[in-house]
């Protein structure tokens, strides 16, 4: 079903420049079907140093611009880590983490509590097809904690704003936080009141969500999907999902998916199915999987799952790829695209030596609707 049309680099590394990571890729279509990838750059992994840049594509989608940096003025202050996402006709957002940054070289993470520092919510809005950005604004947390929010902003076609994160640790050690839950932040007020509702929530113990997304399916109902995870790396659960008919105000039971990968991105496709695309590190051949499902509260659907991209390895020194090994990891947080000729653009960030970066590649999809 799916076909590799081109792949390539949207970004690519140089090998002869100070060591930089780049992370987190998200893609938006403009109305003229120039496509906006931003991305994270980072001095390495693990430091609170993240810089949010934005690419501009060539009219074949495979020629980039140098990234450039959306809040410049904030950068050795503010470490922001945030997601592309359109919004009404002609405006996108950025919606993401920012951690205060107190020294230069310090880590946004700490193994003692496997959490993160504590951070805040943000959203930032473009008019002008991401050429100029409003200053970042807050959104609330549930509770206490740190949050992971690697997804982009959904705004329904009624006008609510969606923002999902999962809640992690901070590096207070007596710091209780509710990690068994994947959690929205509604408004109906563009931003400026929000109110909290768990989209996922996890029964078995010590485990809990990371890498989560939410969408709108094309017949109105709200798609959640999380990578399960298990803090204690003794199990591994599939992707878990869950679903709402009203808009994020209650949510379905949460389930497995069946596809035991492990971050996850969502697009919407017509007829109320949906691109789920993860990585696979632990149970199969390493790599980029894209899968096509009708979900209902009942099942994920499953019609179609396939590798799009393989990895070399799974990790870059041969650790065991579990959830605490992240900094070892060698590729990962994938998104998803349909493109304005209807083929799909994938991106993911790899670490392969001379050829580190933000990878793409592009798919011609049959029987998509």
């Amino acid at each position: 079903m799916l076909e590799v049309v081109s792949q390539g680099f949207v970004h690519r590394r140089d090998p002869a420049a100070p060591r930089r990571v780049a992370a987190g890729p998200r893609c938006a279509v403009l109305p003229d079907g120039e496509l906006l990838c931003s991305f994270m750059i980072q001095s390495g992994l693990g430091v609170n140093d993240f810089v949010p840049v934005l690419a501009r594509s060539a009219p074949d989608w495979e020629a980039w611009s140098e990234p450039a940096p959306l809040f410049p003025h904030l950068a050795g202050t503010q470490s922001l880590f945030g997601a592309i996402g359109p919004g009404r006709p002609g405006e996108h957002f950025v919606y993401g983490i920012r951690i205060p940054i107190d020294a230069p070289g310090e880590s946004f993470w700490t193994e003692a509590t496997q959490g993160m520092k504590q951070n805040a919510l943000f959203w930032s809005r473009s008019p002008d097809g991401g050429r100029t950005w409003t200053e970042p604004a807050d959104i609330p947390l549930d509770g206490p904690g740190s949050a992971e929010a690697p997804c982009a902003l959904t705004v329904t076609r009624g006008g609510r704003w969606i923002a999902c994160y999962a809640p992690y640790n901070t590096f207070d050690p007596g710091e209780r936080v509710d990690r068994g839950r994947v959690v929205v932040a509604l408004s109906d007020s563009e931003g400026a009141a929000w109110r909290h509702r768990d989209a996922l929530r996890f029964a078995e113990p010590d485990s809990g969500g990371a890498e989560a997304w939410v969408i709108e399916l094309s017949g109105g109902e709200l798609l959640a999907t999380a990578w399960h995870v298990d803090h204690s790396a003794r199990r591994h659960y599939p992707n878990a999902y869950a679903m709402s008919s009203d808009g994020g105000e209650t949510w379905s039971p949460t389930r497995s998916t069946g596809i035991q990968g492990q971050s996850t991105a969502l697009a919407a496709l017509p007829g109320g199915r949906a691109l789920l695309i993860y990585n696979q590190r632990k149970h199969g051949r390493p790599g980029v999987y894209l899968a096509v499902v009708k979900p209902t509260p009942e099942s994920f659907g499953v019609e179609h799952d396939q590798m799009i991209w393989a990895a070399p390895s799974a990790t870059q020194h041969a650790t065991s790829a579990d959830h605490s090994e992240w900094t070892d990891f060698s590729f990962g947080e994938p998104h998803v695209t349909i493109l304005p000729d209807g083929t799909l653009f994938a991106v993911f960030w790899c670490i392969e030596g001379a050829e580190s970066g933000i990878r793409y590649v592009r798919l011609k999809a049959a029987g998509l609707g």
